[in-house]
């Protein structure tokens, strides 16, 4: 039997929303780092062989990360988070948006509702994740461009970087 991590995704289309839950081997502390710091979440965020690359980052209420997913071509998507509330090592909220380089939205992708909880466990933390839609297509469309699968791969990475 494997020891590796499973992330557990569950699509909960009456009411928009996608769950995510996942174990970690570390300390409350040390994944809310990794979550909450760019030259820790430039480490994992993207799946393999993509790379997350911060144009700019500040974490706190009202603040914003601008990042590039930037693919082995060099071709780069970029998005943006915008936190609205903080609890430090707790729990945050944000809205994520697909836009340019510059951080101007794109209106052809729909916004993500975020709220991360992190939960201390006899064994690490547990990372509670409500992802929200303003409809069931925008749902859709972020599950058909494979989110269940690069996130699976995502915090797969983050497991490697939290046993260094």
């Amino acid at each position: 039997m494997s020891n590796k991590k499973q992330t557990a995704i569950s699509k909960d289309a009456s009411n928009k929303k996608l769950l995510v839950v996942r174990e970690f081997d570390a300390t409350p502390e040390e994944v809310w780092n990794a979550w909450t710091q760019s030259e820790l979440l430039d480490q994992w965020w993207a799946p393999k062989p993509w790379k997350a690359k911060t144009k700019t980052m500040d974490f706190r209420e009202g603040g914003l990360w601008l990042y590039a997913m930037v693919g082995p071509d060099g071709d780069a998507q970029y998005c943006r988070v915008d936190f609205e509330t903080v609890d430090i090592y707790k729990t945050f909220t944000s809205i994520d948006a697909f836009c340019d380089e510059n951080g101007v939205e794109n209106t052809d992708f729909p916004k993500m509702h975020w709220k991360n909880e992190f939960i201390k466990t006899s064994t690490g933390t547990r990372v509670m994740i409500e992802l929200s839609f303003d409809d069931e297509a925008g749902l859709e469309k972020v599950v058909a461009m494979g989110f269940n699968d690069g996130f699976t791969a995502a915090l797969a990475n983050l497991d490697e970087l939290l046993a260094q």
